[in-house]
């Protein structure tokens, strides 16, 4: 996951769009197909790394590990590790994070809607 140079131009495009209008913000933060899902699955409690992974197949353990340190740092997801071997980590959604669940549940009625468009 390559990230945009905070020197070009569409960095400062997309940085004063997020700024201005608060729904910008809030999709780059959950934009993406990944971050989406794993916040709804999160919504029914804690996971494990094995088990958000055996629930998002197609997702690579890469890809899975750079979303999760995204959504920890944006403070949508807290990472606790237990002691052990080997070390077993739980991802839950913050207070905020579980602020999202109205918003994934209009998104899911919306998106079956337009499905049916199709």
């Amino acid at each position: 996951m390559s990230k945009i140079k905070e020197t070009s131009t569409n960095f400062a495009n997309k940085q004063a769009l997020a700024d201005e209008c608060s729904e910008v913000y809030a999709a780059n933060i959950i934009g993406g197909q990944w971050a989406l899902a794993i916040c709804s699955w999160l919504i029914n409690g804690k996971l494990r790394f094995g088990q958000l992974r055996k629930l998002l197949p197609n997702i690579t353990e890469r890809m899975l590990t750079l979303q999760l340190r995204k959504l920890e740092e944006n403070k949508i997801v807290t990472r606790t590790v237990y002691a052990g071997v080997p070390p077993r980590v739980e991802y839950e959604l913050t207070p905020i994070g579980y602020e999202l669940k109205d918003v994934i549940k209009q998104l899911e009625k919306w998106g079956e809607k337009h499905k049916n468009l199709m």
